[in-house]
């Protein structure tokens, strides 16, 4: 497949960024795995949502990922080798959903459905809909298919359901700092995976809303729902689709704040793994007690009217029980790391 690169579109190339990047050891460990360098980079925002802030230094060691979001063809594989049974096509049990109505507890998944004029935007029902039957296969509802859409990103798939198929294929889910040092590019501080501007020179760099969400859909980027992988440019560690398409999965439990940045070199964080699972439950659900994972990314559905997500430093907190039509997930392979002083000598 032919893909776009930062080059051919005049994009701005990674700048000066705090850290000495580090060769890639040896060959990757995987098909279309790109070498992330470790080094040292300001995470989060203190320009955005409240809970990007504040923005503070983090250090990552060096790590392989893949190019792409899991797709729809090696999703497949995974399933038809395994037998996995994503969470989508489980009855859910009555004890785990306090108050649901019978009728209601059935296999589905949530549909983002466009509605035909302007909602209240404070009301996420007016676009989202819980649809029986609908799961990674049928990611639309039960009418809907995959075929022709075997390189798309796999969506309608849980925490649990993004774990069990990097187990399978031997690799892991990045953390949240992971996550964010590799969309950034070597881009320190920008406010975009690809620089300061959200289209440079009138060029969209990602899937995203252009018009009115929810219900007017311009359409300016090329697409209106989930995209082809690789249809916009790399970024600067030669990614494809890590902001826009669809929100990734990370490892972290959410919290709605970052950490303070430590005021000493010394202190900065060294491949941090955010928070803890009983303060990640919402608060404005205290009978639900389901804890939420970070996603990063942004999706095809952020617009500049709503969700304005489409930037590496933004987080969203999601029950580790929920698919949605617009998230899916990548993995990683992490280099195993000196365990002395001694071996960090040369």
């Amino acid at each position: 497949m032919p893909q776009a690169t930062a080059a051919d579109l005049h994009v701005r190339q990674p700048g000066p960024v705090e850290y000495a990047p580090e060769s890639p050891p040896g060959d990757p460990p995987f098909p279309d795995m790109a070498w992330i360098p470790g080094g040292t980079f300001w995470m989060g925002s203190n320009d955005h949502y409240p809970e990007e802030a504040p923005a503070h230094r983090v250090t990552v060691s060096g790590f392989w990922m893949d190019k792409y979001p899991v797709l729809n063809e090696g999703f497949c594989q995974f399933v038809h080798h395994t037998g996995h049974v994503t969470f989508a096509e489980l009855t859910p049990r009555a004890e785990d959903y306090p108050g649901a109505l019978p009728e209601m507890l059935r296999p589905g998944s949530l549909v983002f459905k466009k509605p035909l004029g302007p909602v209240d935007l404070r009301n996420v029902c007016n676009w989202w809909h819980f649809v029986f039957d609908a799961d990674w296969r049928h990611p639309r509802g039960p009418k809907s298919h995959l075929k022709g859409r075997e390189r798309f990103p796999v969506v309608q798939v849980t925490f649990d359901d993004a774990e069990a198929y990097a187990r399978w294929a031997g690799k892991e889910l990045p953390t949240e700092a992971e996550w964010e040092f590799a969309a950034r590019g070597g881009l320190d501080r920008a406010e975009f995976a690809w620089g300061d501007e959200l289209t440079p020179g009138g060029q969209h760099m990602a899937n995203t809303w252009q018009g009115l969400f929810p219900w007017e859909n311009l359409q300016e980027d090329g697409f209106e729902g989930v995209s082809p992988a690789g249809s916009f440019p790399p970024t600067g560690f030669g990614l494809f689709d890590m902001i826009g398409n669809v929100w990734e999965w990370t490892t972290d439990w959410y919290h709605p704040s970052h950490p303070e940045d430590k005021p000493k070199a010394c202190c900065i964080p060294i491949n941090p793994r955010g928070g803890v699972a009983a303060a990640s439950f919402d608060p404005c659900q205290p009978d639900v007690r389901i804890p939420r994972k970070v996603l990063k990314g942004g999706s095809h559905l952020c617009a500049p009217n709503y969700c304005r997500r489409y930037r590496p430093a933004a987080r969203f907190p999601q029950p580790v029980d929920t698919s949605t039509s617009n998230v899916g997930f990548r993995c990683i392979v992490r280099v195993p790391q000196p365990s002395t002083i001694s071996e960090m000598i040369p």
